[in-house]
């Protein structure tokens, strides 16, 4: 029992903190499984990976600001048949933003361009590019009211910085 707990604290003391916690129910399926070392070890380092890719996705969808979160798989592109479903597969691509391009939705309210936006925003950020979510007007006023403050600059990079505004 003791070489577990050391090889729970050395997992802990490199940071695989994911490792450590599922290290005795990965020692107990391989007892059954009989998994070579290698196998064995790679399964461990899966979990390890799989738990850090999903905390940062957490962390950068919180950072982006998104008023909730809603997927493309979620719109309904038979509800509004004016939009062109094969278009919008395409910007999900993400190539517009290694492109430097703009999109802008346009339209009356309640057609889905937010849902739209967001689910854009969600895919960007699974993709690993850097999102900030501000509708235009909150946008306007942000900047007018950092302009009437002489900070325009500073608060400009906030809107620079992220691949995808």
């Amino acid at each position: 029992m003791i070489e577990l707990e050391q090889a729970r604290l050395r997992l802990e003391e490199l940071g695989l903190q994911q490792a450590a916690l599922l290290l005795d129910a990965h020692l107990e399926a391989a007892s059954h499984g009989q998994p070579t070392y290698l196998s064995f070890l790679n399964m461990l380092l899966d979990a390890e990976i799989a738990e850090r890719q999903k905390r940062n996705m957490e962390v950068r969808t919180k950072l982006a600001h998104l008023p909730y979160r809603k997927t493309l798989e979620e719109f309904d592109f038979a509800f509004q048949p004016s939009i062109d479903e094969r278009l919008i597969r395409e910007l999900a691509t993400m190539t517009f933003v290694t492109r430097h391009e703009n999109v802008l939705f346009l339209g009356p309210p309640g057609v889905g361009k937010s849902h739209l936006a967001v689910a854009l925003a969600v895919e960007a950020i699974s993709q690993g590019i850097s999102v900030y979510f501000v509708s235009l007007s909150q946008l306007i006023e942000d900047l007018r009211k950092a302009y009437t403050e002489n900070r325009l600059d500073k608060r400009l990079r906030i809107y620079i910085r992220p691949k995808l505004l």
